[in-house]
């Protein structure tokens, strides 16, 4: 039994390998960038950009619609299951009525940024240099560089101190 079971963890870090080695193929992705788990995901026909030694956990997506880019900085640690989308139906709308509407919006990310798991960044967001963005919080607007935001929508916790260590 233990045979087997390490053959079908051999073949599924094959698949996570191979998927992982065609998003390094398809958008412009730092060598020392890691994908740190399972079930990762980076789609659709726009650009993404991942900076050196940084990372993104398992579960996590990133979408970039054509004409949008999401840029990850250098040293961004970025949890499990966070979702970035650069393009998303406009609430305030009759869905009834079709076409829907959409917004659309680049999603830059500052270096040395802390993204805590389950986040969600909407189109359209710039998160600042050396930001930590709590667990579970939803980004609706730009974060300042050396804040801590968190919540949902997220809002200003506090600076940071900058003469922490």
């Amino acid at each position: 039994m233990r045979f087997i079971s390490r053959i079908f963890e051999k073949i599924i870090l094959y698949n996570q390998q191979s998927t992982y080695s065609k998003f390094r193929k398809k958008y412009t992705i730092s060598p020392s960038f890691r994908f740190n788990g399972n079930n990762i995901l980076f789609y659709s026909n726009g650009e993404i950009i991942c900076g050196e030694n940084s990372y993104i956990g398992e579960y996590s997506t990133i979408q970039a619609t054509q004409g949008c880019k999401v840029e990850i900085g250098k040293g961004c640690m970025i949890s499990h299951n966070v979702r970035m989308y650069t393009s998303t139906a406009v609430a305030d709308q009759n869905f009834a009525i079709l076409p829907h509407k959409e917004k659309f919006g680049n999603i830059i990310i500052g270096d040395y940024v802390w993204i805590g798991a389950n986040v969600l960044i909407n189109p359209g967001i710039t998160i600042g240099n050396n930001s930590v963005i709590g667990a579970n919080s939803v980004v609706t607007k730009e974060v300042l560089e050396n804040t801590i935001v968190g919540g949902v929508p997220a809002k200003l916790i506090r600076y940071k101190n900058s003469n922490a260590d």
